[in-house]
């Protein structure tokens, strides 16, 4: 892919559903999925799942979930949500394939919807918000707070992957430049990615750093702003690089191939010294 595939600025993938809406035959991969859907007060928003599993995480406001299957099997989930991503963790609610759900809220909101193609079909879920771990990750100028929602073991999906990071302003995240493009048991998995970021404060900026790997591989260097996303097909990537005086946010969408679901990653040689 080219630097313009890989960076997607806010707005470049919107349409008349989502203000983001990344597919797996945009993105040139397989299973990995995001969207944002932006409702007015009093909105709703109906989709199905097909072949996918979906967590529906409120970044701003709070929504109603009402998931429902062809078996006439029903789910409704309340979901207090947040002021903003930057306020604090968020409860959510997970969407098996095979299903349809609708998003309603009363006082408007914003909502990512991260998905993955997938096999099972587990049962839809509320996942509240106090039962998410919280990892300080890091220290110094490279310390950041990881909210695990969705990680590999921390919330059960047969193949999504989905955290949120908060970086503070001046400091470095995804740091030391990692990857995760190749299925090595017990080393490493291979895994698609999508940074979805957000930065706080009005004219803020980050940046994010994708190299080769191998001969030929995803390379970009993206100035970065609230709405935009990058694509990590593979590569090493990193760091994520937070502006002075405005924390960034970025939430990850992972899946992949692999028979297990497991985040395994392999730190890139030249730049771990004094970080593990």
């Amino acid at each position: 892919m080219t630097s313009t595939d890989l960076h997607l600025p806010r707005g470049a993938t919107a349409n008349a559903q989502y203000a983001v809406d990344i597919e797996p035959k945009l993105a040139g991969w397989t299973h990995s999925s995001l969207r944002v859907v932006e409702l007015a007060p009093g909105g709703s928003h109906t989709f199905t799942t097909g072949d996918s599993e979906w967590i529906v995480l409120p970044l701003e406001g709070g929504c109603t979930v009402r998931i429902e299957t062809a078996s006439t099997e029903k789910g409704e989930f309340q979901l207090l949500g947040r002021e903003s991503v930057f306020a604090d963790v968020s409860d959510f609610a997970y969407a098996p394939r095979d299903t349809r759900v609708q998003i309603a809220s009363g006082a408007g909101g914003r909502f990512a919807l991260a998905g993955a193609k997938c096999e099972r079909r587990l049962p839809a879920r509320y996942g509240p918000a106090p039962e998410v771990p919280v990892e300080e990750r890091g220290s110094g100028d490279c310390a950041r707070r990881v909210r695990n929602f969705a990680s590999a073991d921390s919330f059960d999906c047969d193949r999504l992957i989905a955290v949120e990071v908060i970086t503070p302003g001046g400091n470095w995240s995804s740091y030391p430049p990692h990857k995760h493009d190749e299925h090595r048991p017990g080393e490493e998995s291979e895994l698609e990615e999508i940074y979805y970021f957000e930065i706080d404060g009005p004219n803020g900026l980050g940046y994010q750093r994708v190299f080769p790997s191998r001969e030929g591989g995803s390379d970009v260097l993206a100035e970065v702003r609230s709405g935009d996303a990058v694509l990590v097909p593979d590569g090493w990537h990193g760091p994520s690089i937070a502006q002075p005086g405005h924390d960034m946010y970025y939430l990850n969408v992972m899946a992949g191939p692999g028979e297990t679901r497991e985040w395994r990653i392999c730190f890139h040689p030249d730049h771990t010294e004094g970080y593990r």
